[in-house]
């Protein structure tokens, strides 16, 4: 089976639907994880965000944002903000699922929605939001070769450093974006990670738990 069609099928089982309906009224974001097969190996896209963002300039993250009033659900907030920031269309990305949401530190509820976009799609990334559009091969996010990881209130911080072969880039990938990261790896790729992180047998359920454990406070 070729990867891209056997990725969908590992990743649709872990698709929550609409399992979180009920859970107290939050501000909602979603981020669009766009999967592709790059070279026979499984990347993702990820962006820069500009320096002229009054939040988080300069961080990599994956495309999305809030939720707009328009917006019927988490999958269209995840590909308007894409279409937005990088120039992709609705149209050119196929949907897989939706993964269990986390509370960032403002207190919104961002949820993954992942889907693949073909190989050749050139980015057309809108410089008030994004500064750089590039793609990390997804094994980078199970390898302990260039991940660290440091304690803070919310908990375990992890980060990865990412050089791109075609820009010579360096970038710094951490917090949301790469816990983000690690879920769709170790899911999508079956690989254990080589540092400790959630419960990687049981990861989804160990971050419904902490999902729920946060919601109950609110």
């Amino acid at each position: 089976m070729h990867i891209k069609e056997e990725t969908t099928a590992i990743l649709k089982q872990f698709d929550i639907g609409n399992k979180f309906a009920s859970l107290p009224a939050l501000r909602k974001a979603s981020v669009l994880i766009p999967l592709m097969v790059k070279n026979g190996e499984l990347c993702t896209l990820m962006t820069l965000r500009s320096q002229e963002l009054r939040t988080s300039p300069g961080v990599v993250c994956f495309p999305g944002g809030k939720r707009d009033p328009s917006d019927e659900d988490d999958v269209d907030t995840a590909l308007r903000e894409a279409e937005e920031e990088i120039g992709l269309p609705p149209a050119d990305v196929q949907v897989i699922c939706r993964l269990v949401p986390i509370i960032n530190k403002s207190g919104l509820l961002v949820t993954p929605v992942v889907g693949f976009i073909d190989e050749a799609f050139r980015p057309r990334p809108n410089p008030a939001e994004v500064s750089a559009v590039f793609t990390v091969p997804l094994d980078l996010f199970t390898s302990d070769k260039d991940h660290c990881a440091a304690h803070d209130a919310a908990g375990m911080i992890h980060s990865f450093d990412f050089v791109d072969p075609d820009s010579g880039t360096h970038y710094q990938i951490w917090g949301l974006t790469a816990m983000f990261a690690i879920l769709v790896a170790v899911l999508a790729l079956r690989r254990t990670p080589e540092f400790d992180v959630f419960n990687s047998e049981e990861p989804l359920s160990f971050l419904q738990q902490i999902l729920h454990q946060r919601t109950s406070k609110l």
